[in-house]
């Protein structure tokens, strides 16, 4: 027998664990080269781990919900005859050979904008930035929680009926069911929060389909659940009178970074409200339009054209505090990053290199980020070197927030909702569509003179937006 033992390998972040999620295999199942072994859950992103080699799983060294160390045995494999069973040995036969396998040591030195040290095999970040190789899994069920919507708005009838959820599944066992011909919104899940496995793919071709469950209203009152900190809480009524959750994955992620913030940075804010009106009839302008489509346009689109037109004439708002260094960075190539409410709890992804999108590549980035980290995909590229942030309070049905700054960043926007109010035009009182934004900042290197004007830029691309993007 040869045995070669996979450890756990560093996904690209520099994280020092990570919880077992979802298995793939069993023991004494034989596997092909890059087929999908297990899901993990790191404290920023769930990453499908494919398998480095073709053989026989021997032995799995965790089960689910154990929260793994980097570089610890996760799974060994017997490789003899590329994982068919082993030959008997000869009476004289030498010791069974085995090889560890481990990912290479990450030097930081070579971590840079651009190109971040990943694990090889497991995706590696091209000169922009942007990963050539993307690990999916579908996120939680999120059906007791709404995400946050992509983009603020003004308030709308309530729906009759809820919205249809996507069927939770990974990209592997979606095109194993198309490659059947097999629908996968017809399957009911059987793995965690009702991801569909390839099992229930397997089970329903076999002549044994499970339709999916119907989703009704969900339930009001005291036994409501509500989402929080990354699980589905017990109503009121139901649930114990107190409880206690671990804090690990992207609570532990969230609240590390949030005290780090806090105690580190001296946080400063500035706000204005402002007129949206033409913001919003510009949006739905552009709808009209046939060769836009099927682009799904909305208010932070052109609130994240506003940011990064701010950072190009203000560059120091795109900047960092390096403590170790005494230096302050100035960046100019803005990486958007994005404040999710995820099924999963809080993340904040971003796009690298923001400021270089037009209007349309700005709204196709904003609508894959949001529709990944709602799915549970962000992949891990996706999740390091923010340089700016945008937290969308508005479909909460607020109208402003004074957001702490993620680590590493120099200033946040936060905007509220659009609703109509009155508002003065040319001395006499109108109906607006009127919009109230907030930027929080690193008062150790950006002074509140130049969030002022930050802030006053915004407002003023928001308030004319069609002259703005003209303007370039």
């Amino acid at each position: 027998m040869s045995e070669e033992i996979f450890l756990l390998p560093d996904v690209g972040e520099g994280l020092v664990e990570a919880e077992i999620v979802t298995w793939k295999v069993n023991v004494g199942d034989v596997v092909t080269l890059n087929q999908p072994l297990v899901d993990i859950e790191t404290a920023k992103a769930t990453v499908e781990l494919p398998s480095p080699y073709a053989g026989t799983v021997v032995a799995l060294h965790g089960n689910v919900g154990d929260v793994m160390e980097v570089h610890k045995p996760l799974i060994t494999f017997d490789v003899g005859g590329n994982g068919s069973a082993p030959a008997p040995a000869a009476a004289t036969s030498a010791p069974a050979a085995t090889t560890v396998t481990k990912a290479p040591e990450q030097n930081p030195a070579s971590i840079g904008e651009g190109r971040e040290a990943v694990l090889v095999g497991y995706g590696v970040a091209n000169e922009d930035g942007v990963a050539t190789r993307k690990h999916r899994r579908a996120g939680r069920n999120g059906s007791a929680s709404a995400p946050t919507s992509p983009a603020p708005s003004a308030p709308t009838p309530a729906a009759t009926t809820p919205p249809t959820l996507a069927p939770r599944s990974t990209p592997p066992v979606r095109l194993y069911a198309k490659q059947h011909g097999l629908d996968i919104a017809t399957l009911a899940g059987s793995g965690r929060d009702g991801l569909i496995t390839r099992s229930d793919v397997e089970q329903a071709l076999s002549g044994s389909p499970v339709a999916a469950p119907a989703r009704g209203p969900a339930p009001t009152g005291p036994t409501t659940t509500s989402r929080f900190v990354g699980k589905d809480l017990d109503s009121w009524s139901t649930g114990a009178k107190e409880e206690r959750i671990p804090v690990k994955g992207v609570l532990r992620s969230m609240a590390d970074a949030m005290v780090q913030s806090a105690f580190s940075a001296p946080h400063a804010a500035v706000w204005v409200r402002l007129d949206a009106t033409r913001t919003m009839e510009l949006l739905a302008s552009l709808k009209k339009q046939p060769s836009l489509q099927d682009v799904r346009l909305s208010p932070l689109t052109i609130v994240a054209m506003a940011l990064c037109d701010a950072a190009r004439h203000y560059p120091g708002i795109n900047s960092s505090f390096d403590t170790a260094a005494a230096e302050v960075v100035v960046r100019r190539s803005v990486n958007l990053g994005i404040a999710a409410d995820t099924p999963r709890g809080l993340i904040v992804p971003n796009i690298k290199g923001a400021d270089q999108l037009d209007l349309v590549s700005m709204a196709q980035a904003l609508n894959v980020l949001v529709d990944k980290a709602r799915n549970g995909t962000t992949t891990p590229n996706e999740m390091i070197g923010t340089t700016l942030t945008i937290t969308n309070v508005g479909p909460f049905g607020v109208d402003a927030a004074m957001p702490i700054l993620p680590p590493g960043t120099g200033a946040i926007l936060a905007i509220g909702q659009i609703a109509k109010a009155p508002w003065v035009v040319n001395d006499e009182v109108v109906v607006r569509q009127v919009c109230e934004i907030a930027m929080a900042f690193d008062h150790r290197q950006i002074d509140g003179a130049m969030a002022s004007r930050v802030l006053g830029h915004v407002a003023k691309y928001l308030e004319d937006p069609a002259a703005a993007l003209i303007a370039g």
